[in-house]
């Protein structure tokens, strides 16, 4: 599986779908963006060096010759999380100036699972287009909204929440969250 990290705030979410892919026993291949690693600092939380430790494999964004790059190398699907509205935009119109965005399109058109996490808000038109070019191109547009009916008593258990959803799109089998039990 392979996880990339841009920089927009929600790091959290990055963090916790690394751990929930890792008690799953998933292979995780990480790159983080510049842009990443700065919001990793301002965020607080675990430092970048400590967040690719959850990952098998992490990669520099600027190295484009790394297996990730290439339709052949086997991987299961990708996320993007969080998913800044540059980020996004570049995925939906092909353009791949470093190993995050080339490993997005390669999922495109391998037609391997693409779940795309935005998380800033509001959205601008040319992003709202962005995400539609997304998912007629096949990603899965999974923005980081929390759901409330499980009653969520920490932060924890909204970003949990959002996790889950993410696993489910990416075909890993983990009870991470709570699930819908009816009204």
């Amino acid at each position: 599986m392979v996880v990339g990290v841009s920089g927009a705030s929600g790091i959290p979410y990055a963090e916790d779908l690394l751990r929930a892919l890792g008690s799953a026993g998933v292979e995780v291949h990480l790159v983080i963006t510049a842009g990443g690693r700065r919001l990793i600092a301002a965020e607080g939380g675990l430092g970048p060096d400590q967040l690719e430790a959850l990952a098998h494999r992490s990669y520099p964004p600027n190295d484009l010759a790394a297996p990730i790059a290439s339709g052949s190398f086997p991987t299961r699907g990708m996320a993007v999380v969080p998913a800044s509205q540059g980020t996004l935009a570049k995925i939906a119109y092909g353009l791949t100036d470093n190993l995050l965005t080339r490993a997005a399109l390669v999922h495109l058109k391998e037609r391997r699972p693409l779940v795309v996490v935005p998380r800033e808000t509001p959205l601008a038109l040319p992003t709202l287009r962005a995400l539609v070019a997304l998912a007629e191109a096949g990603a899965v547009v999974l923005p980081a909204a929390p759901g409330f009916y499980h009653r969520p008593r920490t932060v924890d258990d909204l970003v949990r929440f959002v996790t889950q959803r993410i696993l489910d799109h990416l075909g890993v089998p983990l009870a991470w969250a709570p699930r819908w039990q009816g009204g």
